[in-house]
């Protein structure tokens, strides 16, 4: 029903995109989005600064793998000339295009004048895409806002310049930096960028499922869609949207032991490349996610927030889904979780 998209060489199929997240689009969660059905899926949003300086956890942080293409690297930071040499750094690492990020509205992010900041400063803003695509020859993107605030109509023309400028491609978040996540997205703006850029454009902003996917794509013509928030802890939302885009009968939504089992697996993929503790003390707010809504899930999150090791968070979803099993007949699968052979982080 909605064909695939390219980027340059890269194809999107199915147009849906995961979208960046700073942590929590790590690699664990990229493949296992890909492996549900995202079409593109995209890193954290990284520092050109610190790749500058030599930043180690950067650079580890840019780590990709096979399963999990196409992939995109997204970069943030203020000096053309610096962009330029992450981007290069992006495209030695793999990436099959580099995402600069004009969107982020994280106060410590904005008053270094990256991210949506960059709105403010529009003749930066194109020499940061002309500088990243004279040093690259993979794609050059962009994902960004409908300006600083409310009433802010120099958003538009911006994007025309920076598509100019050699964007090949447009991420539109259609809220305001001030909203950051509140408000309702506004997808008129998407559906004017669409007029106006000769390139694909790509739709973000209240895409919780797959009527809200076909919506968006229906109501503002463009090519396709990316899923933030919604994601998180729900990869099966990418199935479910890929099947509902090619006219199938989409997957029926996970028990709690599927749930469970997709959530250590993810635990166990992070712990496969990073430090056990450090691994567990960062997942523990995506954790929470795979079983909220749930009867219980309040007691687990509280659980999880104090565990330290897999071995906890193991047991403390063999008890969940022990509870689980007692109110909704049927659901026996108390252990069914991945085998820990099949969950490394490079298994894709």
């Amino acid at each position: 029903m909605f064909d695939p998209f390219h980027i340059g060489p890269v194809v999107v199929d199915p147009p849906v995109a995961l979208a960046p997240m700073s942590g929590y689009t790590t690699l664990p969660m990229r493949l296992l989005s890909r492996r549900a059905g995202a079409g593109i899926v995209y890193t954290e949003l990284l520092s050109a600064t610190g790749l500058h300086y030599g930043s180690r956890r950067t650079r580890e942080m840019m780590t990709l793998a096979e399963g999990e293409r196409p992939v995109g690297i997204q970069l943030f930071g203020t000096k053309p000339e610096w962009m330029a040499e992450a981007a290069r750094v992006a495209e030695e690492q793999g990436a099959d295009l580099v995402d600069i990020n004009m969107g982020c509205a994280v106060p410590k992010v904005m008053k270094t004048g990256a991210g949506a900041a960059l709105l403010g400063t529009p003749d930066r803003a194109v020499e940061m895409v002309r500088a990243a695509r004279g040093a690259v020859g993979c794609p050059v993107t962009v994902k960004m806002r409908t300006g600083l605030r409310e009433g802010d109509d120099e958003w538009l023309p911006l994007a025309v310049r920076l598509v100019e400028a050699g964007a090949a491609a447009v991420t539109l978040h259609a809220r305001t930096a001030a909203q950051h996540y509140t408000g309702n997205a506004d997808w008129a703006q998407i559906a004017a960028l669409v007029r106006e850029a000769p390139v694909p454009v790509i739709g973000n902003g209240d895409v919780d499922g797959a009527g809200a996917a076909v919506r968006m794509l229906e109501e503002t013509g463009c090519a396709g869609v990316m899923i933030g928030r919604a994601a998180l802890g729900n990869p099966w939302i990418f199935g479910q949207v890929r099947a509902t885009l090619r006219g199938k009968t989409p997957p029926p939504e996970p028990t709690p032991a599927e749930r469970g089992a997709m959530a250590l697996c993810h635990l166990q993929r992070y712990a496969a490349q990073e430090e056990e503790r450090r691994a567990v003390l960062e997942m523990r707010p995506l954790l929470a996610h795979y079983l909220q809504g749930l009867p219980g899930a309040k007691r687990w999150r509280a659980g999880v927030m104090k565990a330290t090791s897999v071995a906890e968070v193991r047991g403390l979803l063999e008890e969940f889904l022990r509870e689980a099993a007692a109110w909704r007949p049927g659901e026996e699968r108390t252990s069914s979780f991945p085998d820990e052979s099949h969950t490394t982080a490079g298994g894709g």
